[in-house]
């Protein structure tokens, strides 16, 4: 009985420091990075003519990564649920400010919320999740902090993107992720 015990004690104690580089890992980025990385210039320019609609965007890789990014992994869902607790509201806060400070600017500009998920699970229900959770976050951003719905677009794309590919569980691959696309649809 103490071996258990002390095995437990021995796994819990090699396991918080794991936890710890994660958690700080999943650091909510500053308002001022967000609205850097979204304003910053597309990695193509596209003629007026050459624009495509959004639906055909999200169906465009080559488009995807060449739009102003950012991926925000520490927003905090619930296991298998879409809700954005009230408790991440504060991380949620970050991004709208990013995004009306932006659209100041560019009074046009256009966000489209990716939905990520890791591998765990059916690739059907990461996909429906992935959808459900990128139109949480709209939701929240239009709702509680006022951004306009017009400027803000979602796709769930389940685990079609992986930052890291594995099967198993990995946090990093649960994320949302930020494009500006205005100078890509039309």
């Amino acid at each position: 009985m103490q071996r258990r015990t002390f095995l437990t004690a021995f796994a819990t104690a090699l396991a918080v420091p794991a936890f710890s580089r994660a958690t700080l890992a999943q650091e909510t980025p500053s308002e001022d990075m967000i609205l850097r990385r979204l304003d910053a210039a597309p990695a193509r320019r596209m003629r007026e003519e050459e624009r495509v609609t959004v639906r055909e965007f999200k169906r465009r890789p080559d488009l995807r990564g060449a739009a102003p990014s950012i991926n925000i992994q520490s927003i905090n869902f619930a296991f298998a649920s879409a809700e954005i607790p009230r408790s991440e509201y504060r991380k949620v806060r970050q991004i709208a400010r990013a995004m009306e400070r932006l659209l100041s600017r560019r009074r046009r500009a256009v966000f489209l919320i990716e939905g990520h998920t890791d591998a765990v699970g059916s690739a059907a229900s990461n996909q429906i999740l992935s959808e459900r959770r990128a139109e949480s976050l709209k939701r929240v951003l239009v709702e509680e902090f006022g951004l306009p719905y017009r400027a803000l677009e979602t796709v769930g794309y389940g685990e079609e993107y992986l930052l890291v590919p594995t099967q198993n569980e990995e946090w990093r691959n649960r994320r949302v992720t930020l494009r500006r696309i205005d100078e890509f649809v039309r």
